[in-house]
């Protein structure tokens, strides 16, 4: 019997200047243009996995909704960009400029999380005899330049901006889990933490991989790099299951399996003023309106 307290799930993402959320059939985003008013924008939107029933098989979902929210994310964000920034930085800024920034964002993704990391087990596995014990080295060595990664980001002006958009899209979420009334100031007193979050996943990702990882054996840099590649779809995977788990287990003992993730947000989002909570609320209504 379905739960008649349980709402629609709703997905978000904070984007510059504003914030987008996803419901079943629906994108919206909601853009804080330089002159102030709040830009409204819907894009209809049916999952591959809706559309392709084969897709929706377990595990495989996961890698499907990652990369459809990578799509989706980053037109989004190129978008906000455009619409976000003053009409002097735009004729400053060449056409080509948004897409550059984002190749290059995906290769220091690779890079960092991926190259880096298999170089580090090369290193290691020297000195390593436990298959085990190296893989979980290896994944220190990655959540430690995960941490460097969003201490250094946070840092930036424009990035403290997005975690701030960030947390009101946590609120607003928070608010409408809860059938609140949906209003700031009742999203005022909702936390900036999200179980669902993406920060989250990433954290899930990578103690998913150190498991699946070490079954492995200790093959060499370049069996490493493609091993990690080929092995994505099956992270990801094994990753947004157990995510999904966990979100069904809210309210049960098992709940502390989401602290570590919800611990992360601290990095990822900050506190938001009125006009941000508005901005995120604009686009929360918008996609339920449909």
């Amino acid at each position: 019997m379905a739960d008649k307290n349980k709402v629609d799930p709703i997905g978000g993402q904070a984007v510059i200047e504003g914030v987008m959320m996803r419901g079943k059939e629906l994108v919206v985003v909601a853009i804080r243009k330089p002159n102030q008013e709040i830009l409204i924008e819907k894009h209809p939107f049916l999952s591959w996995t809706k559309k392709y029933p084969i897709l929706s098989i377990f595990f495989i979902r996961g890698f499907i909704t990652l990369v459809e929210m990578l799509i989706i994310g980053s037109k989004i964000l190129m978008r906000s960009a455009d619409v976000a920034l003053p009409e002097e930085e735009k004729k400053a800024m060449k056409s080509w400029e948004m897409p550059l920034a984002w190749v290059t964002s995906m290769v220091m993704a690779v890079g960092l999380f991926i190259v880096i990391q298999a170089y580090a087990f090369t290193l290691l596995k020297n000195s390593v005899a436990n298959t085990i014990l190296l893989n979980f080295y290896e994944g220190l060595v990655r959540l430690s330049i995960f941490l460097c990664f969003l201490t250094l980001v946070s840092l930036m002006k424009d990035m403290r901006r997005v975690f701030e958009y960030h947390g009101a899209e946590h609120k607003v979420v928070n608010m409408y889990e809860k059938k609140e009334p949906l209003t700031i100031e009742n999203a005022k007193k909702y936390s900036t933490r999200h179980p669902r979050c993406g920060t989250s996943f990433l954290l899930v990702v990578m103690v998913v991989s150190i498991i699946i990882f070490s079954f492995l054996g200790r093959p060499d840099f370049l069996h490493r790099i493609l091993y990690k590649l080929m092995l994505l779809p099956v992270v990801s995977g094994v990753s947004y299951e157990f995510i999904r788990l966990t979100d069904k287990l809210k309210g049960t003992f098992l709940v502390f399996l989401t602290w570590p993730g919800v611990v992360l947000q601290l990095l990822t989002t900050r506190e938001p003023d009125e006009a941000q909570l508005e901005v995120a609320l604009t686009s929360l209504k918008a996609v339920l309106e449909g």
